[in-house]
Order: C-alpha cells, then structure tokens, then sequence
C-alpha cells in the first residue's frame, strides 16, 4: 500500500487542503521496511524506503507490517482502528520530534489510514 501514497494522498483534495501547512519528513516503519516520506504543503512529494541508517525524518512512526494490514481493512479488529489505540496496547510506536505530530495530528491519521479507503 505505501507505494501508492503519493497517489492516494495527492488525489484526495480534502486531505491535502488539511494538511497545507505540513511541510516534513518523517519516517514510517511498516515491519521490517522503513520508508522516508517527504511532504510539502499537504502533498506527498515521495515515499522513498530508507538506505542509509542515518536517513530520518521529524519523527517516527512504526509497527509490525501485520499491524498495518489490519489497521488498513476497511473494518479493523478492536485496537487496530487508530494509530492512538494502537500506541496504548503496543502495537505501534511512535519517537521523535512528535510536535508536528500532533499540531497536525487529524492530517497525519488520515494520511496513514488513506490506503483504506482503497480496498
């Protein structure tokens, strides 16, 4: 799903317009894969997977690709819905900068959740 982020992102009007002043990298760990995701303007700008350990962004967030596939079903299992409830019982983690994070954080839900929409 991640390699269609730029598409589904950019693609979703109300979803760039909330996050217009969200200009960042942060990194997105699905499993074993971390990918450095660039956004300027609410617009996903690439979705590069990670090469060199110092690569980074403001913040990170991660879980087990597992995880994920359940969180992106069109109706997750108890504690998969969001990226909050998954943080309280473990199943995710979340390091770094987290202040754009949260000054942004209805954008940032919804952009991790948008490959849901597709399925």
């Amino acid at each position: 799903m991640i390699e269609r982020l730029e598409e589904l992102v950019n693609g979703n009007a109300a979803l760039v317009r909330r996050g217009r002043y969200v200009s960042l990298a942060f990194l997105w760990g699905i499993g074993d894969d971390d990918y450095i995701v660039e956004i300027a303007r609410g617009r996903v700008v690439s979705v590069d997977k990670r090469t060199l350990a110092t690569n980074s962004g403001h913040f990170t967030v991660r879980a087990p690709a597992e995880v994920w596939a359940e969180f992106w079903k069109p109706l997750p299992k108890r504690n998969h819905h969001d990226l909050f409830s998954m943080l309280s019982v473990g199943l995710a983690e979340i390091d770094g900068d987290v202040a754009p994070l949260m000054q942004n954080l209805q954008y940032f839900k919804d952009l991790l959740a948008v490959p849901r929409a597709r399925q």
